[in-house]
């Protein structure tokens, strides 16, 4: 089973950008949907941005404009630029399967936007 490891999170103003990566120990060439997601405290999981294979993606309207996923077959890691970040983007990030399957979770990383 592919393990997944996010990284690129840290504290940033708003307005700024940060570039997460998961990158996965195995191939994720024929995991037709790959996901970010993310979860604030004291909220419950919400799914921000999806990518096929194909490259199609589909993005929560909260994030429509101001995130881009993308996936890298060949380094078999999916990426997610993050541009005019609010504080309300404040949240712990993963990368999942879309829909998203149990033994994926990765410990996922931190994203705070705060001045």
């Amino acid at each position: 089973q592919v393990q997944l490891v996010e990284s690129g999170g840290g504290l940033v103003q708003p307005g700024g950008s940060l570039r997460l990566s998961c990158a996965a120990s195995g191939s994720i060439s024929s995991i037709n949907a790959m996901g970010w997601y993310r979860q604030a405290p004291g909220k419950q999981l919400q799914l921000v941005a999806t990518i096929t294979s194909s490259g199609s993606s589909n993005y929560a309207d909260s994030v429509k404009g101001r995130f881009t996923i993308s996936r890298d077959n060949a380094k078999n890691t999916v990426y997610l630029q993050m541009n005019s970040l609010k504080p309300e983007d404040t949240a712990v990030y993963y990368c999942n399967r879309s829909p998203p399957r149990v033994g994926y979770w990765g410990q996922g990383t931190q994203v705070t936007v705060s001045s």
